[in-house]
């Protein structure tokens, strides 16, 4: 399919669309080497393996936040020596950088089993709004926690934007627009069809807006990942949509002593959850945001789970299962 028009397709194969969260595969409080990175992209493979030998058409995105995060302080800490790259093309490194260990590593668990699936990555812009509200509001967290005072200072030495988030700590936030359109969408459904797996839309895709005359332009932002994942797969017309973060599942009063697991839940419920503010909008908030607009669109199913129990959340027996 192209264009923006959700359907189903006539294809009898499984649909699904993992969003792989940027810190289930590059966890924040870790020093993010290289032979780190490496090690959580082959864990990756591992965990997904039993979903990538099965005949499915599967389309695979994946966050960055602690990744763009540390490259931006890397440019703040060379800024008299090397000029500075701008926010989307940060990401389109960052997506690049991590969508190539993801292949590589996704690639490498099935040739130890004798599949010889191939695993793609397809560099994605997605356009924004240049009049979207968030230009004004800052609140997409990236990078490292830090300490309040820590924080404070970094204010006032980088001029960054600091916010707690979620109690864990203080964190940089940027700009984060809503995603408008996913560019090249119908080249994601050509390779998915064609029986390999697509790597997409990593790090909420690189934000770009359209001028009159069809040109484009990258704009200082960083699009949440779990919203264009929703976008992507309402405009594919997948069924199914899981979320794969550090956290098990989806808790109420989430890290306190009357925490609560979410395991089965309609789409009215979580619609009343989200609505008396149950969660956080720096954490939790925006993957339910998401989930809530994948099953509006016309999905099925969103399943939110850890990353290890992947397998067993998408047969229904792990995660937090959201339906219609």
């Amino acid at each position: 399919m192209s264009g923006e028009n959700n359907t189903t397709g006539n294809s009898p194969k499984d649909r699904i669309l993992i969003a792989v969260g940027g810190n289930a595969i590059h966890p924040t409080r870790r020093p993010g080497t290289v032979e780190q990175q490496i090690e959580f992209a082959v864990r990756t493979g591992n965990a997904l393996l039993p979903i990538l030998e099965s005949d499915n058409e599967l389309v695979i995105t994946h966050g960055n936040g602690p990744v763009v995060g540390k490259i931006l302080m890397r440019q703040i800490l060379s800024r008299d020596t090397i000029p500075p790259m701008s926010m989307d093309v940060c990401v389109a490194h960052s997506q690049g950088g991590i969508a190539y260990l993801m292949m590589q590593n996704l690639e490498n668990a099935l040739r130890n089993v004798g599949n010889s699936r191939h695993v793609v990555c397809l560099l994605t812009q997605v356009e924004v709004d240049p009049e979207d509200p968030a230009f004004n509001n800052p609140t997409k967290p990236v990078g490292s926690f830090y300490s309040e005072a820590d924080a404070r200072d970094i204010e006032k030495k980088l001029g960054w934007t600091m916010r707690d988030d979620s109690g864990r700590g203080w964190r940089y936030v940027v700009p984060s627009p809503r995603p408008k359109h996913i560019v090249d969408i119908s080249l994601i459904e050509t390779i998915a069809r064609s029986g390999a797996v697509v790597i997409a839309g990593g790090g909420g895709g690189i934000p770009v807006v359209r001028n009159e005359d069809g040109t484009r332009h990258g704009v200082e932002a960083v699009i949440d990942k779990d919203l264009s994942s929703a976008h992507m797969a309402n405009v594919l017309g997948i069924e199914t949509l899981m979320i794969l973060t550090a956290v098990d599942k989806v808790y109420l009063n989430f890290g306190q002593d009357n925490q609560c697991a979410l395991t089965d839940v309609s789409l009215d419920e979580m619609e009343k959850l989200q609505a008396g503010g149950e969660f956080a909008e720096g954490s939790m908030g925006p993957k339910l945001e998401a989930a809530i607009g994948f099953l509006q669109g016309g999905g099925q199913r969103v399943i939110i789970a850890h990353l290890d129990d992947a397998v067993a959340a998408l047969a229904g027996t792990a995660g937090t299962q959201i339906t219609r």
